[in-house]
């Protein structure tokens, strides 16, 4: 226990805090990123661009 004026110094579990909102936040860019890949304006967009190389201008 610190006494009166003392500074504390000791910041032991800071690496675990850093670590639980690391993940946190990586959970939530790989849910973002799942809903935007999986969305129906990436899906027809991707279509277009296949149907688009597969195509033969004549």
């Amino acid at each position: 226990m610190p006494r009166s004026g003392e500074k504390v110094l000791d910041d032991s579990g800071m690496s675990t805090v850093e670590y639980a909102i690391g993940t946190i936040a990586a959970a939530g860019l790989a849910v973002l990123l799942y809903s935007i890949v999986t969305g129906d304006w990436t899906l027809n967009l991707l279509q277009g661009l296949l149907q688009r190389a597969f195509t033969v201008d004549a």
